[in-house]
């Protein structure tokens, strides 16, 4: 998917770089598998602030997605399509009996594609599998977490996992953030990659397409005052000390994962470290 450059008639398009969506059908959302989505501005049931850089954006809908696919048979691709909610896009399937549902669309999937889901079948871009049917070295995507949960992982644009080996129950997977797990066999996952690969290399262009996101400004730590953040305060433009959260926890180094977690016993080989 490439990204489009716009000749610079504004100050805010003089850099933008957008995407030019010309994988998409543009065809409207389906109404039945939309819902009513609120904003809460990062307010509580109070009215107080509780998540900060919150607030505004433009009214969106809710497309539901199924992570589970778990209606096995053969769906057609009847449409590809934005989804706010989301980077990557979406697919609208139909089923053979005439229900329709959305899933995360995969990268190189065009209208009229038929997909499958369930055992027996073939490990093609877009299908649904369990684990214990997929190929080695299979590039993967809408990973299960436990059987029958849905999709957790690898659901956002242009990731994938990688399926490394198999052992006894498990199977053993490369996450996209570089880390390696075992996950139970029984886990369902899709072939190939996830769509709209070029997501990261979009430029907003200026301030006020943020806000159309529903993010407000954040302000630096070392911007503010003492009173304000661990970080604020000093004569002139000073570091600030120890980078750490506004609320005192650091920033670079300190380790913040539970050693106790359940999880922990799962996970062969940490995620790559940066800034080492």
């Amino acid at each position: 998917m490439p990204v489009k450059k716009y000749k610079p008639v504004t100050p805010g398009t003089r850099f933008r770089l957008g995407n030019d969506f010309a994988v998409l059908s543009g065809d409207k959302p389906e109404k039945s598998l939309l819902k009513k989505m609120t904003k809460s501005g990062g307010r509580n049931h109070d009215g107080k602030m509780t998540n900060r850089h919150i607030g505004g954006g433009h009214k969106k809908r809710y497309r539901v997605i199924d992570f589970k696919r778990s209606k096995e048979g053969s769906a057609e691709v009847m449409s590809l399509q934005y989804d706010p909610n989301r980077s990557a896009f979406i697919a609208l399937l139909q089923y053979d009996d005439g229900e329709k549902s959305y899933i995360i669309a995969p990268d190189k999937i065009v209208v009229g594609d038929k997909v499958k889901s369930g055992r027996g079948v073939s490990p093609e871009n877009g299908n649904c599998l369990f684990l214990d049917e997929i190929p080695l070295g299979s590039a993967i995507h809408a990973i299960e977490m436990a059987p029958g949960k849905g999709a957790a992982i690898a659901r956002s644009a242009g990731t994938y996992g990688t399926l490394m080996g198999k052992e006894g129950k498990y199977a053993i997977v490369k996450m996209p953030s570089g880390e390696t797990r075992k996950i139970l066999m029984s886990c369902r996952a899709v072939m190939g990659t996830t769509s709209n690969t070029d997501h990261q290399l979009q430029v907003l262009g200026k301030a006020g397409r943020k806000r159309w996101l529903g993010r407000r400004p954040r302000v630096r730590g070392v911007a503010m005052n003492p009173v304000d953040h661990p970080m604020g305060g000093g004569e002139g433009k000073s570091s600030g000390g120890h980078p750490r959260s506004r609320t005192g926890i650091m920033a670079k180094g300190q380790k913040t994962r539970n050693n106790n977690k359940y999880s922990s016993q799962l996970i062969i080989t940490r995620r790559k470290k940066r800034n080492k």
